[in-house]
């Protein structure tokens, strides 16, 4: 059993016992569950502690790379703006070819609409179980 390794390779049982076998006072009866709750505690503050460095490290990031583009804007405002141009300039040209499709696309999902109600079902529950697979334990025990 795992356990029974755990404690093969830890050697807190074997330490514990020591000391209780020189310890003369009396031990109370909830010892050992104080000890391991205690030990629990630790780890989830490590745990805890970790998760705090990595929000801070995230937020100095997002800090980082606001400041960038802010020097960035302020140092080469027209190769930014020549930028910006090329992409908003980029979506103008597809959006007027997708606005041409919309109708026929309309035409084709009214024709096929028990097709694609099937599809959008199997892609609704292939989403719902890669979300379930990836974080179903975490919601599960939230």
């Amino acid at each position: 059993m795992l356990a029974d390794r755990l404690n093969k390779d830890d050697k807190f049982d074997e330490m514990l016992g020591r000391t209780l076998r020189r310890s003369s006072q009396a031990v109370p009866a909830d010892f050992t569950q104080r000890m391991l709750s205690q030990i629990r505690q630790a780890e989830e503050k490590k745990i805890l502690a970790r998760v705090v460095l990595q929000e801070r490290l995230a937020l100095a990031g997002c800090f980082a790379l606001g400041a960038a583009a802010i020097i960035a804007m302020t140092v080469f405002p027209d190769t930014i703006t020549a930028v910006f141009n090329n992409i908003v300039g980029g979506f103008t040209s597809r959006s007027s070819t997708l606005v041409s499709r919309i109708p026929r696309t309309i035409e084709t999902v009214r024709d096929q609409w028990q097709l694609y109600s099937v599809l959008a079902a199997m892609a609704g529950f292939a989403v719902y179980s890669l979300l379930d697979l990836l974080a179903g334990d975490r919601l599960k025990t939230a």
